[in-house]
Order: C-alpha cells, then structure tokens, then sequence
C-alpha cells in the first residue's frame, strides 16, 4: 500500500511538474520574441495607469495593509516573526537555485542548494536560518533576472495592484516563479496555500514599516521616485553597473520596499 501511494504521488508530482514547465517554456518563447518591440525612449508608457494603480496600493496600504501589518507586527513575538520570515526566506531559496540552473551559475546553485538543505534539516524545516551561521552566501535570483541574463529587455514599466513596481518581463518572471517554481504553488489545498502566501505578504510588509514614509518624505514625486528607483535597481542586479540612460537618475542600487511599503 506504502508503495502505491508514494508511487502514485511521485506521479502526480510529475504531472504537476510537467504541466507547469510547459508555460515557461511558451512564455520564454514569447518574451524572446517581443524583446525587440521594447523602446528605450518611453520606460512608463502606460503612466496614466500605473499612477492609478499606484494610488489605490497607497490608499488600500494606509487603510487595511499598514494596520494590519503593524497589528501582526506588535502582537507577534520577535523570535516567532523571525521564524515565519526565515520560513519563507528557506522557500525562496528553491526559486533562487532553478534560477541559477537556468542561468548555469553552478557553483552558486550548488551554494544555494546547500543552504536549502541545510536549514530544512538542521534549522527545523527553515525556521532557523543555520547556514548564515555557518557562513553560506545567501543569493536572490528570479526569472525575471534570468529573462535579462539572456538579453530580454524591461519592456513597460508597469505597477502591478498591492505588489507594486514591475515591467513586462519582471510580471511574467514573477508568474513563472509563483507558478512553476514557488513550492507553495504545488499545495494542494487552497486554503492552505491561499493562507501561507497572505501570511508571506503580510509579513514581508511588515518588515518595511520602519521605512513606510520614507518616499513620501523623500520626493517631491513618490510615484517617479518608485519608478525610476525600481528600474535602476533591477538594472544593477542584472547587468552589474548602473543604468546611464538619461531619461533616468541615479539611485542607491539599495533594495527599495514593496509597492504597498508606503
């Protein structure tokens, strides 16, 4: 009996697999051949839309988002928020590993890996985050940097509702990873999985209260502000060096918060 269920869950685990590499598979395809459609002249061509999108994340962030970050964030002890963020943060890991693959960055998938394996045994299924105690190099990769190492452009700036700045190619990137990559997208249960992924954003959100009105302070133009840190940032990740487009300024490659982080 042990082994029909495991050999029919290693099946269906091959089914999954399968039916979630094949739209990777078409929207690379597809991102290939749209890269030459791109224009550097406009990076925010649909700016009418995305400050509309961007004002509802403000108005949803101050009104539900912040408090309810800020309410998990006082109730929460620090040792169990740590714990549910290094959870999360072991998870990625994965993502980060086939990413790497994909880019035949080897020796730091190898890193990676290591990392995963690591504090899923000895940190308690990633509560613990043992390997940077051991000195493991954490890495962050996603499809939509391992879309840029082979030469797809940004495409149209976009920002997406409650996420927050993107392009073209970061949404598709962030698709593929959610859909094919991410382990949570392979829970069976919706409730389950529905309630980890709120779970992850609440908690990432709450990580950035600290720094919430930092934009708003910052720029006379929060929305340019986010725009043009965004793009910048991401340039830096991918190709190593600041972007020099002139439509553009320059800005610390620092990690800048989710949309909502306002």
């Amino acid at each position: 009996m042990a082994r029909i269920i495991s050999k029919g869950s290693k099946n269906t685990m091959e089914y999954q697999m399968r039916n979630k590499l094949l739209p990777v598979i078409a929207f690379l395809s597809m991102a290939m051949a749209l890269n030459g459609c791109t224009t550097v002249a406009n990076k925010d061509p649909l700016e009418g839309i995305n400050r509309g999108v961007y004002k509802f994340n403000d108005v949803a962030d101050k009104a539900v988002i912040k408090p309810v970050a800020g309410a998990y964030k006082a109730v929460t002890p620090v040792p169990v928020r740590s714990g549910i963020n290094n959870f999360f943060t072991n998870l990625g890991t994965l993502v980060t590993t086939v990413n790497q693959l994909l880019q035949f960055k080897f020796n730091e998938a190898a890193d990676s890996a290591g990392r995963f394996v690591i504090n899923s045994t000895f940190g308690i299924a990633g509560l613990i985050d043992v390997a940077s105690m051991d000195g493991v190099k954490q890495y962050n990769e996603d499809f939509g940097k391992t879309l840029g190492h082979y030469g797809v452009g940004d495409g149209a700036y976009l920002v997406l509702p409650f996420l927050g700045p993107s392009t073209v190619r970061d949404t598709g990137g962030l698709v593929v990873d959610s859909y094919a990559f991410d382990p949570l997208g392979y829970i069976d249960s919706p409730s389950v999985r529905n309630s980890l992924v709120a779970t992850k954003f609440l908690d990432k959100r709450a990580q950035y209260l600290p720094a919430s009105d930092l934009v708003d302070d910052a720029a006379l133009d929060p929305y340019v502000f986010m725009r043009d840190a965004y793009l910048q940032r991401r340039h830096l990740q991918i190709n190593g060096k600041p972007d020099t487009d002139e439509n553009f300024e320059e800005y610390d490659s620092q990690d800048t918060a989710p949309a909502s982080a306002k």
